[in-house]
Protein backbone atom coordinates (compact mmCIF):
# COMPACT_ATOMS: atom_id res chain seq x y z
CA UNK A 1 0.00 0.00 0.00
CA UNK A 2 2.85 2.35 0.80
CA UNK A 3 4.44 1.67 -2.56
CA UNK A 4 1.26 2.70 -4.27
CA UNK A 5 1.18 5.88 -2.18
CA UNK A 6 4.75 6.73 -3.10
CA UNK A 7 4.04 6.10 -6.75
CA UNK A 8 0.90 8.19 -6.50
CA UNK A 9 2.76 11.08 -4.87
CA UNK A 10 5.54 10.86 -7.40
CA UNK A 11 3.00 10.87 -10.17
CA UNK A 12 1.32 13.95 -8.73
CA UNK A 13 4.70 15.69 -8.44
CA UNK A 14 5.57 14.77 -11.96
CA UNK A 15 2.21 16.00 -13.15
CA UNK A 16 2.84 19.33 -11.45
CA UNK A 17 6.28 19.62 -13.04
CA UNK A 18 4.75 18.60 -16.30
CA UNK A 19 2.67 21.81 -16.28
CA UNK A 20 5.86 23.89 -16.06
CA UNK A 21 7.93 21.98 -18.59
CA UNK A 22 5.26 21.78 -21.22
CA UNK A 23 2.70 19.40 -22.55
CA UNK A 24 5.12 18.14 -25.25
CA UNK A 25 7.21 16.16 -22.72
CA UNK A 26 4.09 14.70 -21.14
CA UNK A 27 2.90 13.50 -24.49
CA UNK A 28 6.30 11.93 -25.26
CA UNK A 29 6.62 10.19 -21.84
CA UNK A 30 5.58 6.54 -22.04
CA UNK A 31 6.42 5.59 -18.43
CA UNK A 32 7.07 7.17 -15.08
CA UNK A 33 10.81 6.62 -15.39
CA UNK A 34 10.92 8.42 -18.69
CA UNK A 35 8.94 11.28 -17.16
CA UNK A 36 11.45 11.60 -14.31
CA UNK A 37 14.27 11.62 -16.85
CA UNK A 38 12.64 14.42 -18.73
CA UNK A 39 12.26 16.42 -15.51
CA UNK A 40 15.95 16.03 -14.70
CA UNK A 41 16.89 17.16 -18.19
CA UNK A 42 14.65 20.25 -17.81
CA UNK A 43 16.23 21.15 -14.48
CA UNK A 44 19.71 20.85 -15.93
CA UNK A 45 18.77 22.96 -18.97
CA UNK A 46 17.23 25.69 -16.80
CA UNK A 47 20.29 25.75 -14.53
CA UNK A 48 22.56 26.11 -17.57
CA UNK A 49 20.43 28.95 -18.99
CA UNK A 50 20.44 30.71 -15.60
CA UNK A 51 24.24 30.51 -15.45
CA UNK A 52 24.51 31.92 -18.96
CA UNK A 53 22.08 34.74 -18.09
CA UNK A 54 24.06 35.58 -14.94
CA UNK A 55 27.27 35.59 -17.00
CA UNK A 56 25.69 38.05 -19.48
CA UNK A 57 24.55 40.29 -16.64
CA UNK A 58 28.07 40.31 -15.22
CA UNK A 59 29.58 41.10 -18.65
CA UNK A 60 27.05 43.93 -19.23
CA UNK A 61 27.86 45.38 -15.81
CA UNK A 62 31.56 45.34 -16.63
CA UNK A 63 30.89 46.95 -20.04
CA UNK A 64 28.75 49.69 -18.46
CA UNK A 65 31.49 50.49 -15.99
CA UNK A 66 33.98 50.74 -18.86
CA UNK A 67 31.59 52.99 -20.82
CA UNK A 68 31.16 55.20 -17.73
CA UNK A 69 34.90 55.55 -17.39
CA UNK A 70 35.22 56.43 -21.09
CA UNK A 71 32.37 59.00 -20.80
CA UNK A 72 34.02 60.60 -17.78
CA UNK A 73 37.30 60.76 -19.65
CA UNK A 74 35.58 62.34 -22.70
CA UNK A 75 33.87 64.91 -20.48
CA UNK A 76 37.16 65.82 -18.92
CA UNK A 77 38.73 66.15 -22.39
CA UNK A 78 35.81 68.35 -23.63
CA UNK A 79 36.05 70.54 -20.55
CA UNK A 80 39.74 71.02 -21.18
CA UNK A 81 39.02 71.78 -24.84
CA UNK A 82 36.29 74.27 -23.84
CA UNK A 83 38.71 76.03 -21.52
CA UNK A 84 41.28 76.16 -24.29
CA UNK A 85 38.72 77.54 -26.78
CA UNK A 86 37.55 80.18 -24.31
CA UNK A 87 41.12 81.30 -23.85
CA UNK A 88 41.58 81.35 -27.63
CA UNK A 89 38.35 83.38 -28.06
CA UNK A 90 39.48 85.94 -25.53
CA UNK A 91 42.86 86.15 -27.24
CA UNK A 92 41.12 86.63 -30.62
CA UNK A 93 38.89 89.35 -29.18
CA UNK A 94 41.95 91.21 -28.00
CA UNK A 95 43.63 90.62 -31.37
CA UNK A 96 40.57 91.86 -33.31
CA UNK A 97 40.37 94.98 -31.15
CA UNK A 98 44.05 95.62 -31.75
CA UNK A 99 43.64 95.04 -35.50
CA UNK A 100 40.69 97.42 -35.59
CA UNK A 101 42.71 100.08 -33.90
CA UNK A 102 45.47 99.54 -36.44
CA UNK A 103 42.93 99.66 -39.30
CA UNK A 104 41.37 102.83 -37.90
CA UNK A 105 44.78 104.42 -37.55
CA UNK A 106 45.73 103.49 -41.10
CA UNK A 107 42.44 104.61 -42.58
CA UNK A 108 42.57 107.95 -40.84
CA UNK A 109 40.31 110.44 -42.64
CA UNK A 110 39.29 107.75 -45.15
CA UNK A 111 36.79 106.41 -42.61
CA UNK A 112 34.55 109.42 -43.05
CA UNK A 113 35.00 109.19 -46.81
CA UNK A 114 33.96 105.54 -46.90
CA UNK A 115 30.98 106.30 -44.67
CA UNK A 116 29.76 108.96 -47.09
CA UNK A 117 30.47 106.62 -50.00
CA UNK A 118 28.38 103.86 -48.41
CA UNK A 119 25.51 106.25 -47.72
CA UNK A 120 25.66 107.73 -51.23
CA UNK A 121 25.78 104.27 -52.85
CA UNK A 122 22.79 103.08 -50.82
CA UNK A 123 20.71 106.16 -51.67
CA UNK A 124 21.71 105.95 -55.33
CA UNK A 125 20.72 102.27 -55.49
CA UNK A 126 17.29 103.11 -54.04
CA UNK A 127 16.85 105.87 -56.64
CA UNK A 128 17.92 103.58 -59.48
CA UNK A 129 15.19 101.07 -58.56
CA UNK A 130 12.48 103.59 -59.52
CA UNK A 131 14.43 105.67 -62.03
CA UNK A 132 13.08 105.57 -65.58
CA UNK A 133 16.66 105.65 -66.86
CA UNK A 134 17.08 102.12 -65.46
CA UNK A 135 14.69 100.89 -68.17
CA UNK A 136 17.43 101.83 -70.66
CA UNK A 137 20.40 101.00 -68.39
CA UNK A 138 19.32 98.00 -66.27
CA UNK A 139 21.37 96.39 -63.52
CA UNK A 140 23.00 99.53 -62.17
CA UNK A 141 21.67 99.05 -58.66
CA UNK A 142 23.18 95.53 -58.42
CA UNK A 143 26.72 96.93 -58.48
CA UNK A 144 25.82 99.50 -55.83
CA UNK A 145 24.20 96.92 -53.56
CA UNK A 146 27.26 94.68 -53.80
CA UNK A 147 29.52 97.63 -53.02
CA UNK A 148 27.47 98.56 -49.94
CA UNK A 149 27.57 94.94 -48.75
CA UNK A 150 31.33 94.81 -49.29
CA UNK A 151 31.97 97.99 -47.33
CA UNK A 152 29.56 97.02 -44.55
CA UNK A 153 31.36 93.73 -43.84
CA UNK A 154 34.63 95.57 -43.06
CA UNK A 155 36.63 92.82 -44.76
CA UNK A 156 37.53 94.79 -47.84
CA UNK A 157 37.99 98.30 -49.11
CA UNK A 158 36.56 99.76 -52.31
CA UNK A 159 38.92 100.10 -55.18
CA UNK A 160 39.57 103.28 -57.10
CA UNK A 161 37.64 101.84 -60.06
CA UNK A 162 34.57 101.16 -57.88
CA UNK A 163 34.64 104.66 -56.39
CA UNK A 164 34.96 106.16 -59.87
CA UNK A 165 32.05 104.05 -61.13
CA UNK A 166 29.81 105.36 -58.34
CA UNK A 167 30.76 108.87 -59.42
CA UNK A 168 30.09 107.96 -63.06
CA UNK A 169 26.66 106.47 -62.33
CA UNK A 170 25.70 109.56 -60.35
CA UNK A 171 26.73 111.87 -63.19
CA UNK A 172 24.98 109.70 -65.78
CA UNK A 173 21.75 109.78 -63.77
CA UNK A 174 21.94 113.57 -63.57
CA UNK A 175 22.65 113.80 -67.28
CA UNK A 176 19.82 111.40 -68.24
CA UNK A 177 17.21 113.51 -66.43
CA UNK A 178 17.42 116.06 -69.27
CA UNK A 179 17.62 113.67 -72.24
CA UNK A 180 14.78 112.74 -74.60
CA UNK A 181 15.78 109.49 -76.25
CA UNK A 182 14.25 106.53 -78.07
CA UNK A 183 15.20 102.87 -77.56
CA UNK A 184 13.75 99.37 -77.89
CA UNK A 185 12.38 97.61 -74.84
CA UNK A 186 10.06 94.78 -73.90
CA UNK A 187 6.67 96.14 -72.83
CA UNK A 188 3.75 94.35 -71.17
CA UNK A 189 0.28 95.14 -72.50
CA UNK A 190 -2.73 95.44 -70.14
CA UNK A 191 -3.66 91.90 -71.20
CA UNK A 192 -0.29 90.53 -70.03
CA UNK A 193 1.31 90.04 -73.46
CA UNK A 194 4.97 91.08 -73.72
CA UNK A 195 6.14 92.60 -76.99
CA UNK A 196 9.17 94.50 -78.20
CA UNK A 197 8.35 98.16 -78.82
CA UNK A 198 10.05 101.40 -79.65
CA UNK A 199 9.69 103.59 -76.58
CA UNK A 200 10.66 107.17 -75.84
CA UNK A 201 11.95 108.33 -72.48
CA UNK A 202 11.44 111.98 -71.57
CA UNK A 203 14.19 112.51 -69.03
CA UNK A 204 13.32 110.85 -65.75
CA UNK A 205 9.69 111.95 -65.93
CA UNK A 206 7.78 109.73 -68.39
CA UNK A 207 8.15 106.86 -70.82
CA UNK A 208 5.75 106.51 -73.77
CA UNK A 209 5.66 104.28 -76.82
CA UNK A 210 5.56 105.60 -80.37
CA UNK A 211 1.73 105.40 -80.34
CA UNK A 212 1.59 107.86 -77.45
CA UNK A 213 0.63 105.36 -74.72
CA UNK A 214 2.09 106.18 -71.32
CA UNK A 215 4.13 103.40 -69.70
CA UNK A 216 5.01 102.62 -66.10
CA UNK A 217 8.31 101.20 -64.83
CA UNK A 218 8.12 98.84 -61.86
CA UNK A 219 10.29 95.92 -60.77
CA UNK A 220 12.56 96.30 -63.82
CA UNK A 221 9.58 95.91 -66.16
CA UNK A 222 7.86 98.33 -68.52
CA UNK A 223 4.09 97.99 -68.78
CA UNK A 224 1.38 99.96 -70.54
CA UNK A 225 -0.96 101.79 -68.21
CA UNK A 226 -4.39 100.14 -68.13
CA UNK A 227 -5.94 103.61 -68.27
CA UNK A 228 -4.38 106.45 -70.21
CA UNK A 229 -4.61 110.10 -69.12
CA UNK A 230 -7.68 111.83 -70.52
CA UNK A 231 -7.49 114.87 -72.73
CA UNK A 232 -4.86 115.62 -75.36
CA UNK A 233 -1.94 114.05 -73.48
CA UNK A 234 -1.72 110.83 -75.50
CA UNK A 235 -1.91 112.82 -78.75
CA UNK A 236 0.88 115.08 -77.56
CA UNK A 237 2.97 112.03 -76.66
CA UNK A 238 2.47 110.53 -80.15
CA UNK A 239 3.41 113.84 -81.78
CA UNK A 240 6.56 114.08 -79.67
CA UNK A 241 7.51 110.49 -80.50
CA UNK A 242 7.25 111.18 -84.23
CA UNK A 243 8.87 114.63 -84.12
CA UNK A 244 12.42 115.09 -85.38
CA UNK A 245 12.98 118.71 -84.44
CA UNK A 246 11.30 121.78 -82.99
CA UNK A 247 9.14 122.13 -79.90
CA UNK A 248 6.24 119.83 -79.07
CA UNK A 249 3.77 120.04 -76.17
CA UNK A 250 3.92 117.12 -73.76
CA UNK A 251 2.29 116.22 -70.44
CA UNK A 252 5.11 115.71 -67.91
CA UNK A 253 4.65 113.98 -64.57
CA UNK A 254 6.64 116.08 -62.05
CA UNK A 255 6.81 113.11 -59.64
CA UNK A 256 8.36 110.84 -62.28
CA UNK A 257 11.81 110.65 -60.61
CA UNK A 258 10.16 109.41 -57.39
CA UNK A 259 7.92 106.79 -59.02
CA UNK A 260 5.25 108.74 -60.91
CA UNK A 261 2.67 108.94 -58.13
CA UNK A 262 0.99 112.00 -59.67
CA UNK A 263 0.30 110.22 -62.97
CA UNK A 264 -0.98 107.17 -61.09
CA UNK A 265 -3.35 109.38 -59.10
CA UNK A 266 -4.63 111.05 -62.28
CA UNK A 267 -5.38 107.82 -64.11
CA UNK A 268 -7.03 106.36 -61.00
CA UNK A 269 -9.31 109.39 -60.69
CA UNK A 270 -12.86 108.33 -61.66
CA UNK A 271 -14.31 109.86 -64.80
CA UNK A 272 -17.49 111.91 -64.80
CA UNK A 273 -19.50 108.89 -65.89
CA UNK A 274 -17.97 106.74 -63.12
CA UNK A 275 -18.67 109.45 -60.57
CA UNK A 276 -22.29 109.51 -61.69
CA UNK A 277 -22.64 105.74 -61.30
CA UNK A 278 -21.20 105.97 -57.77
CA UNK A 279 -24.39 107.80 -56.76
CA UNK A 280 -26.36 104.57 -57.08
CA UNK A 281 -30.13 104.42 -57.33
CA UNK A 282 -30.60 107.69 -55.46
CA UNK A 283 -28.26 109.38 -57.94
CA UNK A 284 -30.22 107.94 -60.85
CA UNK A 285 -33.49 109.24 -59.35
CA UNK A 286 -32.01 112.71 -58.85
CA UNK A 287 -30.74 112.72 -62.44
CA UNK A 288 -34.16 111.71 -63.78
CA UNK A 289 -35.76 114.43 -61.67
CA UNK A 290 -33.30 117.00 -63.02
CA UNK A 291 -33.95 115.97 -66.62
CA UNK A 292 -37.71 116.25 -66.04
CA UNK A 293 -37.29 119.70 -64.46
CA UNK A 294 -35.12 120.87 -67.37
CA UNK A 295 -37.61 119.66 -69.99
CA UNK A 296 -40.52 121.17 -68.08
CA UNK A 297 -38.74 124.51 -67.74
CA UNK A 298 -37.84 124.55 -71.45
CA UNK A 299 -41.42 123.67 -72.41
CA UNK A 300 -42.97 126.34 -70.17
CA UNK A 301 -40.42 128.92 -71.29
CA UNK A 302 -41.27 128.19 -74.94
CA UNK A 303 -45.01 128.36 -74.28
CA UNK A 304 -44.77 131.59 -72.29
CA UNK A 305 -42.49 133.14 -74.91
CA UNK A 306 -45.10 132.39 -77.59
CA UNK A 307 -47.91 133.71 -75.38
CA UNK A 308 -45.89 136.80 -74.57
CA UNK A 309 -45.41 137.45 -78.29
CA UNK A 310 -49.13 137.23 -78.94
CA UNK A 311 -49.86 139.50 -75.97
CA UNK A 312 -47.39 142.06 -77.33
CA UNK A 313 -49.15 141.88 -80.69
CA UNK A 314 -52.48 142.37 -78.92
CA UNK A 315 -51.17 145.52 -77.28
CA UNK A 316 -50.58 147.00 -80.72
CA UNK A 317 -54.05 146.01 -81.97
CA UNK A 318 -57.35 147.85 -81.31
CA UNK A 319 -59.49 144.73 -81.74
CA UNK A 320 -59.55 141.87 -79.24
CA UNK A 321 -58.07 138.58 -80.49
CA UNK A 322 -58.98 135.47 -78.54
CA UNK A 323 -55.71 133.65 -79.35
CA UNK A 324 -54.03 135.22 -76.31
CA UNK A 325 -54.96 135.88 -72.64
CA UNK A 326 -55.09 139.67 -73.06
CA UNK A 327 -57.40 139.38 -76.06
CA UNK A 328 -59.79 137.13 -74.16
CA UNK A 329 -59.89 139.62 -71.27
CA UNK A 330 -60.45 142.54 -73.66
CA UNK A 331 -63.24 140.52 -75.33
CA UNK A 332 -65.18 140.72 -72.05
CA UNK A 333 -65.18 144.52 -72.26
CA UNK A 334 -66.10 144.51 -75.92
CA UNK A 335 -69.03 142.18 -75.28
CA UNK A 336 -70.31 144.29 -72.39
CA UNK A 337 -69.79 147.98 -73.27
CA UNK A 338 -72.77 149.25 -71.20
CA UNK A 339 -72.09 147.23 -68.05
CA UNK A 340 -71.77 149.17 -64.81
CA UNK A 341 -68.28 149.74 -63.44
CA UNK A 342 -68.44 147.38 -60.46
CA UNK A 343 -69.77 144.50 -62.52
CA UNK A 344 -67.24 145.10 -65.29
CA UNK A 345 -64.40 145.15 -62.78
CA UNK A 346 -65.55 141.85 -61.34
CA UNK A 347 -65.92 140.32 -64.83
CA UNK A 348 -62.42 141.47 -65.81
CA UNK A 349 -60.95 140.18 -62.54
CA UNK A 350 -62.67 136.87 -63.19
CA UNK A 351 -61.14 136.74 -66.67
CA UNK A 352 -57.65 137.44 -65.28
CA UNK A 353 -58.10 134.73 -62.63
CA UNK A 354 -59.09 132.26 -65.36
CA UNK A 355 -55.93 133.02 -67.34
CA UNK A 356 -53.51 132.98 -64.36
CA UNK A 357 -53.48 129.17 -63.67
CA UNK A 358 -52.62 128.46 -67.29
CA UNK A 359 -49.81 130.99 -67.22
CA UNK A 360 -48.39 129.66 -63.91
CA UNK A 361 -48.77 126.01 -64.87
CA UNK A 362 -45.66 123.95 -63.95
CA UNK A 363 -44.08 126.67 -61.79
CA UNK A 364 -45.09 125.03 -58.54
CA UNK A 365 -43.65 121.71 -59.72
CA UNK A 366 -40.33 123.39 -60.57
CA UNK A 367 -40.26 124.94 -57.11
CA UNK A 368 -40.92 121.56 -55.49
CA UNK A 369 -38.16 119.88 -57.52
CA UNK A 370 -35.70 122.62 -56.52
CA UNK A 371 -36.59 121.96 -52.87
CA UNK A 372 -36.53 118.14 -52.80
CA UNK A 373 -33.43 117.57 -54.97
CA UNK A 374 -30.97 118.57 -52.17
CA UNK A 375 -32.99 116.48 -49.71
CA UNK A 376 -32.71 113.44 -51.98
CA UNK A 377 -28.97 114.11 -52.24
CA UNK A 378 -28.72 114.24 -48.47
CA UNK A 379 -30.64 110.97 -48.26
CA UNK A 380 -28.17 109.28 -50.59
CA UNK A 381 -25.21 110.68 -48.64
CA UNK A 382 -26.55 109.47 -45.30
CA UNK A 383 -27.24 106.02 -46.77
CA UNK A 384 -23.74 105.84 -48.23
CA UNK A 385 -22.17 106.92 -44.94
CA UNK A 386 -24.08 104.22 -43.10
CA UNK A 387 -22.77 101.58 -45.51
CA UNK A 388 -19.23 102.98 -45.21
CA UNK A 389 -19.21 102.84 -41.44
CA UNK A 390 -20.70 99.36 -41.51
CA UNK A 391 -17.78 98.28 -43.72
CA UNK A 392 -15.35 99.93 -41.29
CA UNK A 393 -16.97 98.04 -38.42
CA UNK A 394 -16.50 94.73 -40.25
CA UNK A 395 -13.11 95.21 -41.90
CA UNK A 396 -11.58 97.91 -39.69
CA UNK A 397 -10.12 101.28 -40.61
CA UNK A 398 -6.66 100.03 -41.56
CA UNK A 399 -6.90 101.44 -45.07
CA UNK A 400 -7.62 105.20 -45.02
CA UNK A 401 -7.94 105.23 -48.83
CA UNK A 402 -10.84 102.79 -48.77
CA UNK A 403 -12.62 104.82 -46.08
CA UNK A 404 -12.02 108.07 -47.97
CA UNK A 405 -13.27 106.44 -51.18
CA UNK A 406 -16.49 105.33 -49.49
CA UNK A 407 -17.12 108.80 -48.06
CA UNK A 408 -16.35 110.37 -51.44
CA UNK A 409 -18.86 108.08 -53.16
CA UNK A 410 -21.48 108.90 -50.53
CA UNK A 411 -21.10 112.63 -51.18
CA UNK A 412 -21.79 112.18 -54.90
CA UNK A 413 -25.54 112.23 -54.32
CA UNK A 414 -25.28 115.54 -52.47
CA UNK A 415 -23.41 116.98 -55.43
CA UNK A 416 -26.05 115.65 -57.82
CA UNK A 417 -28.82 117.12 -55.69
CA UNK A 418 -27.18 120.55 -55.73
CA UNK A 419 -26.48 120.28 -59.47
CA UNK A 420 -30.20 119.71 -60.01
CA UNK A 421 -31.47 122.23 -57.45
CA UNK A 422 -29.34 125.24 -58.49
CA UNK A 423 -30.25 125.23 -62.23
CA UNK A 424 -33.87 124.43 -61.35
CA UNK A 425 -34.06 127.51 -59.13
CA UNK A 426 -32.60 129.63 -61.94
CA UNK A 427 -35.00 128.15 -64.50
CA UNK A 428 -37.92 128.67 -62.12
CA UNK A 429 -36.93 132.32 -61.72
CA UNK A 430 -36.74 132.85 -65.48
CA UNK A 431 -40.01 131.06 -66.28
CA UNK A 432 -41.83 132.68 -63.37
CA UNK A 433 -40.60 136.08 -64.59
CA UNK A 434 -42.15 135.42 -68.00
CA UNK A 435 -45.46 134.39 -66.45
CA UNK A 436 -45.54 137.33 -64.03
CA UNK A 437 -44.80 139.74 -66.88
CA UNK A 438 -47.88 138.55 -68.76
CA UNK A 439 -50.02 138.59 -65.61
CA UNK A 440 -48.82 142.11 -64.87
CA UNK A 441 -49.87 143.20 -68.38
CA UNK A 442 -53.30 141.66 -67.82
CA UNK A 443 -53.70 143.46 -64.48
CA UNK A 444 -52.48 146.71 -65.97
CA UNK A 445 -54.83 146.53 -68.98
CA UNK A 446 -57.87 145.55 -66.93
CA UNK A 447 -57.25 148.39 -64.51
CA UNK A 448 -56.94 150.78 -67.44
CA UNK A 449 -60.16 149.51 -69.00
CA UNK A 450 -62.04 149.94 -65.71
CA UNK A 451 -60.72 153.46 -65.41
CA UNK A 452 -61.72 154.34 -68.98
CA UNK A 453 -65.15 152.78 -68.51
CA UNK A 454 -65.69 154.72 -65.28
CA UNK A 455 -64.59 157.97 -66.93
CA UNK A 456 -66.96 157.38 -69.90
CA UNK A 457 -69.90 156.69 -67.61
CA UNK A 458 -69.20 159.82 -65.55
CA UNK A 459 -69.24 161.98 -68.68
CA UNK A 460 -72.51 160.57 -69.84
Amino acid sequence: MSIRFVKGAAFALCATLLLSTGSALAQQAKSLDELLGFVKQGQASEARENRQREQRFANDKANQAAELRRAEAERARQEALSTELENTFEDNELLIAAKREVLKEKLGTLTELFGHLTSAAGDLASNFEVSLASAQYPGREVFLRDLVAKMSNSDGLPSIEEIERVWFELLREIQQTGVVTTFSAEVSSPGGERTEREVMRVGSFNIVDIDGNYLSYQNDNLSELPRQPSGPYTGWAADLASATSGLSPFGVDPTGPSGGSFLAAIIDTPTLDERWHQGGYVGYAITALGIFAFLLAIYRFTVLTAVGGRVSAQLRSDKANENNPLGRVLKIHEDNPNMDTETLELKLSEGVLKETPELESGLTLLKIIAAIAPLMGLLGTVTGMILTFQAITIFGAGDPKAMAGGISSALITTVLGLLVAIPTVLMYTIVNGRAQRIIHILDEQTTGMVAEHTEANSRS
